[in-house]
């Protein structure tokens, strides 16, 4: 195998492949990226037991500049293939792979040459199968995934709760992320075709749909496969393969509050800054707490009980509306709660200390489920 490429927009395909790949891997070949040239284009492929990611860079594209000499495959080592690519001197590299499996990359007066393992030994990627597909509208989707995803759970324990939760509707998708202490909510319209199966289930696991939110640019078009235990995602030349998780996703519609006893309506960005200042204290402490404290027209932010000290601030309200009540939770929980929207005003709805806080945009959305919810599970205090 023998072409010569681009330098640059290769090394940004071999940055997105190197998402896919384990830094370990008890299958060795799993560390490494698969190259593989035909007359039409050099495919790319890095995979793990949870993500696959394939390449395609054609001949015809003009951007790369792919000129292919003699076809074959091979699969070298993903890191050190990716930090060479990188750090060429030149605007070209060639790269040649003999009978041997020595893969030669050379760039200018740079010169390389890496061990290679057999393509035909790496694992083969699902075959798509079915017609069940959605075309997303991607900025959406990736504000689905960032104003969620770090509500999933990083616990094994419950495999389920490790990813984003998908159900599709009439005329939108609704997104759900929660670990059991807190839970995070978005939906999207979108429109369905007729001939689309609609699912109420999909849990897609968290590595996937990170990834899936870097790699995808705001205007290109992004295509969700379903097929039977995994999900694809096409952009452009791009292919993502991920399995699903299985297991039943708990009812999380159950555990947001129809109504609450008190709100505030506070600005996120000052709020959330007043958070960042008292968890310079709760951090601390061997309990990272802050307590809320609403009552008449005033809401104050206060860490005590802490052995390194105490902080206490009060809090610019717009709106402070029913009864009295002194709350806490976790601040960090509520710092990726609030900063998920992104600086807007929000109502913070409670019923009591010991039930959750329900944060909304205070102004709702003109086109119809576009919504935001975070809650939080609060902390018992004595």
């Amino acid at each position: 195998m023998k072409f010569t490429i681009k330098r640059q927009p290769f090394n940004n395909q071999v940055a997105n492949i190197l998402r896919a790949i384990p830094s370990k891997s008890t299958i060795p070949v799993l560390t490494g990226i698969k190259l593989a040239a035909n007359q039409n284009e050099l495919v790319m492929i890095g995979s793990d037991s949870e993500i696959s990611i394939e390449a395609f860079l054609p001949v015809a594209d003009p951007e790369y500049q792919l000129d292919i000499q003699t076809t074959g495959q091979v699969v070298v080592a993903a890191r050190l293939f990716s930090e060479i690519i990188r750090k060429l001197p030149e605007d070209t590299v060639t790269i040649e792979v003999d009978d041997q499996l020595q893969v030669s990359i050379n760039s200018g007066k740079a010169n390389f040459t890496l061990n290679g393992m057999a393509g035909d030994s790496y694992p083969q990627l699902p075959i798509i199968q079915g017609d069940n597909q959605l075309e997303l509208p991607t900025n959406q989707f990736k504000a689905m995934i960032n104003q969620t995803i770090f509500s999933a759970s990083n616990q094994e324990s419950r495999p389920i709760l490790t990813g984003l939760h998908l159900t599709s509707h009439a005329n939108h998708l609704e997104g759900v992320a929660t670990d059991s202490h807190r839970l995070s909510k978005r939906e999207i319209p979108l429109a369905i075709p007729e001939n689309f199966q609609a699912f109420d289930s999909l849990t897609i696991p968290k590595k996937t749909v990170t990834e899936l939110s870097r790699i995808v640019e705001d205007d290109q078009d992004l295509q969700m496969i379903i097929s039977d235990k995994q999900v694809i995602f096409t952009i452009e030349n791009l292919t993502i393969y991920s399995r699903l998780l299985e297991g039943n996703y708990p009812d999380t519609d159950r555990l947001i509050p129809s109504d609450y006893s008190s709100q505030i309506i506070v600005n996120s960005s000052e709020f959330l800054a007043a958070i960042e200042r008292a968890s310079l204290i709760s951090h601390q402490g061997k309990n990272n707490v802050v307590q809320l404290n609403i009552e008449a027209d005033q809401v104050t932010l206060s860490v005590r009980g802490n052995e390194r000290g105490q902080a206490i601030e009060v809090i610019p309200s717009q709106s402070v509306t029913g009864e009295a009540i002194r709350i806490s939770f976790n601040p960090d929980y509520m710092k990726e709660a609030l900063a998920a929207f992104d600086g807007v005003d929000v109502k913070i709805e409670l019923q009591s200390p010991v039930r959750p806080i329900i944060i909304r945009a205070l102004e709702e959305s003109e086109v119809p489920h576009n919504e935001l919810v975070q809650l939080l599970t609060p902390i018992r205090t004595h």
